[in-house]
């Protein structure tokens, strides 16, 4: 059924424009990228919300439209405070420019009345995959220059779904632009973009990999050694920490921090003025190998460690080593050859032989068979208890482990909804031990933690007994994912009072909340390292440059701000064509860091896919005499062309000023 078009107090009631963005979702991940593009991008946005509960009952929460509304006017005012309205145009001339729609499903007439058949781009965000699916091939049948952008767990069906899509638009409009068919559909997934964010958290020095044409950009935390002293460059700086970041009382930084908050991309200048600050370097660039599948902790199927316990495997060794011991002997005092002593102790171990009682037989010999058969009894209940044990193993070889006894230096992992089950598998793929906690046993992560034998606590967090469970007390770090805030802060204040220099990380959704919590936690606890991250405010950047129909690489967190990795080409860009890389450099804005020496008729589309290794094709595009990736100790100097495609480092609203100067080239 058709939902109404709800409006925002004040909003004047009047049709989509032709050019604009529709945004469909049910969470907060559709909420946070129609601020994204509405007050970074300064685009005309439609957002299509399912209804919410009235409010009219104070005890009943807010509707999403509320929650919307509510969201909007705060980066309003984040905004205005940091004069993001200034530049080509006011593009934050009010939250009246987010047209707000109320639908259960977005059928054909809801989108129609969300004006897609006129619009630039489609984000399909909802949680479920199904939903995307079908509102994609409806959207795709109204509007074949669509560009779409979908929200898809399983990667796999997303990979085939975009060829599907591409391929129903040039069915639909066989003289499309091939260039423009390349952006035409997009699938993305939150819990991948989020993912390496959130592993890195549990990581000393909070390392973060950016991949780009099979090579791999690590980002990492210095803090400088000594007071007044700067920190470790790298092979160049990309932010400076906040100011506050070594004072317990303050605050992670964000959007509205101010000059106390961290700054992205500073010039030489203020990083050598910026003494005592942390800071985020380029720290390597090194070849990426094909992708590894996650490691089991134990290897294949059963492994030995678990099919049998370590107490029976010394006693297997101690009779091993008894009936060693027992063929020497009977090779020195009987003189036989060293095989036929081992064969007749062997006969004498399994009660096999005959006994020595002939004239011929040695007081020796009799007393090594006594031993024999003495090691034989032993041998015996250590044969039964082998059977038993790998008989109860591999019937329960499909169940979840429990965490090993003298388990130590892992992470705890709570919560295996999307976003824990894509962590773990970052945690596994860098070897780092791990012990999940999840109250659902049938939750989306359980059947991968068994299946990588990951060392499982089933049982509500909030719960006395749980986290002692699951080893808390030697761990390295915590991970509190999952969707529910107060539980993810409970978890946290109660593996603080077990263990307090233990490293945190938390999923929280509401900013102000988070930094409330990140105060209290630096002031309790100054000792130890505190991070808060918000899943939609991490995946939201990389979903709007998508809907821009640009390419990202990356998204790097810098305590509350994101920094963006993004491939461009230099054609149309005033800032950039023509000028050299020094020149082009704007500090807080954008920085160009690579330059692609690919001949244009050869580039790949995509500069984060890993080409396939082949000795006598590197490149992976049957040209070995190709000119080869990507050249990144570029000279000052360097005058960017219109051909160039370069690799930039950005933040969000550096990256709209950017694509909104491209296009005012474009049109003039």
């Amino acid at each position: 059924m058709l939902g109404s078009v709800a409006s925002l107090p004040q909003q004047p009631q009047r049709p989509p424009s032709s050019g604009h963005m529709v945004v469909c979702g049910d969470d907060t991940l559709a909420r946070r990228l129609a601020v994204e593009l509405r007050y970074v991008y300064g685009e005309r946005v439609t957002l299509v919300l399912p209804p919410g509960r009235d409010t009219s009952s104070p005890e009943l929460p807010l509707t999403q439209r509320a929650r919307a509304g509510a969201l909007f006017g705060r980066m309003s005012a984040a905004m205005n405070r940091n004069g993001a309205g200034t530049g080509d145009g006011d593009t934050n001339a009010g939250v009246e420019a987010v047209r707000i729609m109320e639908a259960h499903e977005p059928s054909d007439d809801v989108l129609e009345e969300a004006g897609v058949d006129r619009a630039a781009a489609l984000a399909l965000v909802y949680d479920d995959d199904e939903r995307n699916i079908r509102a994609a091939l409806t959207a795709r049948r109204l509007n074949p220059r669509l560009r779409l952008v979908i929200r898809l767990y399983n990667r796999k069906l997303g990979q085939h779904l975009e060829t599907l899509l591409d391929q129903a638009a040039a069915v639909s409009m066989p003289g499309l632009d091939p260039t423009a068919l390349d952006a035409s559909t997009t699938v993305l997934s939150d819990a991948d973009t989020a993912a390496p964010a959130l592993a890195a958290t549990a990581l000393t020095g909070s390392s973060k990999v950016i991949q780009a044409e099979g090579l791999l950009l690590r980002a990492v935390e210095r803090t400088p050694p000594r007071p007044g002293e700067l920190a470790d460059p790298g092979l160049c700086t990309l932010a400076l920490l906040s100011s506050t970041s070594q004072d317990p009382a303050g605050a992670e930084g964000s959007d509205s921090s101010g000059d106390e908050g961290p700054q992205l991309l500073p010039d030489l200048a203020t990083v050598n003025a910026a003494t005592g600050r942390g800071t985020i370097v380029l720290e390597t660039i090194s070849q990426a190998g094909p992708d590894r599948a996650p490691t089991r902790m134990g290897g294949r199927g059963a492994p030995l460690g678990q099919v049998f316990s370590r107490r029976l495997r010394w006693s297997a060794l101690g009779v091993a080593a008894a009936v060693v011991a027992l063929a020497i002997a009977s090779v020195i005092t009987t003189g036989d050859s060293p095989v036929r002593a081992a064969y007749l102790t062997m006969l004498d171990l399994l009660a096999m032989g005959d006994p020595a009682v002939e004239k011929d037989d040695s007081d020796s010999r009799q007393v090594i068979q006594l031993l024999s058969g003495m090691a034989g009894l032993l041998l015996l209940p250590l044969l039964i208890a082998a059977v038993l044990e790998a008989f109860g193993t591999l019937r329960t070889a499909s169940s979840l482990r429990r965490p090993p006894r003298g388990l130590s230096g892992h992470v705890v992992l709570l919560g295996l909804g999307k976003i824990g089950t894509r962590v773990l598998v970052r945690l596994r793929e860098l070897d780092i031990p791990v012990v999940v906690v999840e109250e659902d046993p049938e939750a989306r992560g359980i059947p991968l933690a068994r299946s990588l034998h990951v060392p499982t606590v089933l049982g509500d967090v909030t719960q006395e007994g749980v986290l002692e469970a699951a080893k808390i007390r030697r761990a390295r770090a915590l991970l509190a994912l999952t969707s529910v805030d107060t539980t993810n802060l409970e978890a946290a204040l109660y593996a603080r009072s077990v263990k307090p220099d233990l490293r945190v990380a938390l999923r929280l959704y509401d900013d102000e909340f988070a930094t409330a919590v990140y105060r209290t936690l630096r002031t309790a606890h100054p000792g130890a390292l505190t991070r808060s991250r918000s899943v939609s405010h991490l995946a939201a950047p990389s979903f709007a440059v998508a809907m821009m129909g640009r390419q990202i690489l990356g998204a790097v967190p810098v305590e509350r701000k994101v920094m963006l990795f993004a491939a461009l080409e230099v054609a149309g860009h005033a800032h950039l064509e023509g000028r050299t890389v020094d020149q082009a450099f704007r500090a807080g804005s954008w920085r160009v860091l690579a330059l692609d020496a690919t001949p244009p008729a050869d580039r790949v589309p995509d500069l984060a896919a890993v080409p396939p290794f082949d000795p006598l094709d590197p490149t992976g595009t049957g040209a070995p005499d190709r000119p080869s990736g990507l050249v990144w100790d570029l000279h000052p100097g360097y005058v960017l062309r219109a051909e160039d495609r370069v690799v930039i480092a950005a933040t969000r609203r550096g990256l709209a000023e950017l694509l909104r100067g491209q296009r005012s080239a474009t049109r003039r």
